[in-house]
């Protein structure tokens, strides 16, 4: 008897990780990142590369022993209980989630405010909002169309970035690689925080568990190819920028720095075609993080870790996308495209390094290398620590972001947990209508 054959191989599995990670972030980090540690930028992408293929790691593993779509908020459960921690936890994360599209919406707007208007900060904010209104309509409606043009832009995107990347080489100016320009190595460090959120995304590639083809070999396989192949495009990219504009033009133009490293290869053109693909690439990862966001909310309505309003339907979607959206918007209003990135890579890393120790509770059933595990302990905690240094200085107000963010968790966590009596639980029934519509979304995709 022949079973039926499952939607993802190891390839499939490393094409979906690819669409997911080489997005926004790219297009937000390296003019941003670049700014901080100058023409050693490309190092800090590697140190952000190795804490990935760490954490990718853990994720993997705890993946294989409790195969679930609900993710870390599943890995949370299972590692600390059915507790407050968890239960904020898995708000926090749900926030993140929020942050997340912020920074890339605010990124959208910023490329379509240069591309347009010359830069404008009203039509930054203008467009920002504007995209993730539509794509909440979108999503109301049904997404269909956006989820089978994915490949196509997944395509243009990646293909551009080689073709910039390659050529880019052949022009680069030594002279501005040169060590007699280099910043102090602290700023390098400084600067992971943000090149680890360009590589956002590789958690993906575990909520395809259910439908993979003998998972035990192709999830590990999955995870390391696709790190790997991701961080050689993201160095080259980086030298490429940086080989090719002065650290003052990076500084100046870091909010679409990888656009203007375009034009002394390609001239105006280039620079289009880079502010176009931005914009594509950018769109894109706003539609699927908004309705990442949209189940995960639903899920922990579900599971009573946020209000009940989040299940209740609207037209093919959940109240909860509209109330996210809502939630978007003051982000995108009161913070700067500097400012909501380095949140949402700082609550990333929070959330990710608690979700390791979650892991080093669980390490003897998961059967993981406790030193790997320890490493993306280690690597999480240490990078935000870094990037928190680095912002008590240039951008204090980041910190009391920070803190309002957790604060606000484990208050709706007490909260809901007064009003409704409910708590959030291991897998259960109640997670099988979200899995369902995350299979079919994934396998639209890879179609």
């Amino acid at each position: 008897m022949s079973s039926e054959k499952k939607a993802f191989g190891l390839w499939s599995a490393v094409m979906l990780g690819i669409g997911s990670m080489v997005g926004a972030g790219i297009f937000i980090v390296i003019g941003e990142a670049g700014s901080i540690a100058g023409n050693i930028v490309w190092i800090s992408f590697i140190f952000g590369g190795i804490a990935a293929l760490l954490s990718g790691y853990s994720l993997a593993k705890l993946a294989l022993r409790y195969p679930s779509r609900g993710g870390i908020v599943e890995y949370l459960v299972q590692g600390f209980g059915e507790g407050i921690f968890s239960g904020s936890a898995g708000v926090l994360f749900y926030f993140s989630q929020l942050i997340a599209i912020a920074a890339v919406a605010k990124s959208f707007g910023t490329y379509a405010a240069t591309f347009m208007h010359g830069g404008d900060g009203y039509w930054t904010n203008l467009y920002a909002i504007g995209i993730v209104v539509l794509f909440t309509l979108i999503n109301l409606v049904g997404a269909s169309i956006v989820a089978k043009s994915e490949n196509i832009i997944v395509a243009v995107k990646i293909s551009v970035l080689v073709v910039f990347a390659i050529a880019a080489l052949f022009t680069i100016n030594p002279q501005l690689l040169s060590a007699a320009d280099m910043p102090p190595v602290i700023h390098m460090l400084f600067a992971i925080g943000l090149t680890f959120f360009a590589y956002q995304g590789f958690s993906v590639i575990t909520n395809t568990i259910e439908d993979m083809e003998n998972p035990e070999k192709t999830m590990m396989r999955a995870m390391i190819v696709t790190i790997l192949l991701v961080a050689a495009l993201y160095i080259l990219t980086s030298i490429a920028v940086l080989g090719n504009l002065p650290l003052e033009k990076v500084i100046a133009t870091k909010d679409y720095a990888l656009a203007e490293a375009a034009k002394p290869i390609f001239g105006e053109w280039g620079f289009k075609i880079m502010a176009a693909t931005a914009l594509l690439a950018t769109a894109s990862a706003i539609n699927a993080t908004l309705y990442a966001a949209t189940e995960i909310g639903y899920t922990m309505a579900k599971e009573g870790n946020l209000p009940k309003e989040y299940e209740y339907n609207v037209f093919q979607s959940y109240q909860g996308l509209i109330i996210s959206a809502l939630l978007i918007i003051p982000m995108i209003l009161f913070m700067s495209l500097e400012q909501v990135a380095m949140v949402a890579s700082l609550v990333v890393l929070i959330i990710q390094g608690v979700t390791h120790v979650a892991h080093l509770l669980k390490i003897k059933e998961t059967g993981a290398n406790i030193w790997i595990v320890l490493g993306a302990v280690f690597a999480m905690f240490a990078i935000a620590g870094l990037t928190l240094w680095y912002t008590s200085d240039k951008m204090p107000e980041i910190g009391y972001y920070l803190l309002g963010a957790f604060a606000l968790a484990f208050a709706l966590e007490i909260i809901l947990r007064l009003v409704s009596n409910r708590t959030i639980s291991k897998q259960t029934p109640l997670l099988t209508d979200w899995k369902q519509k995350v299979e079919t979304k994934l396998k639209k995709i890879v179609e």
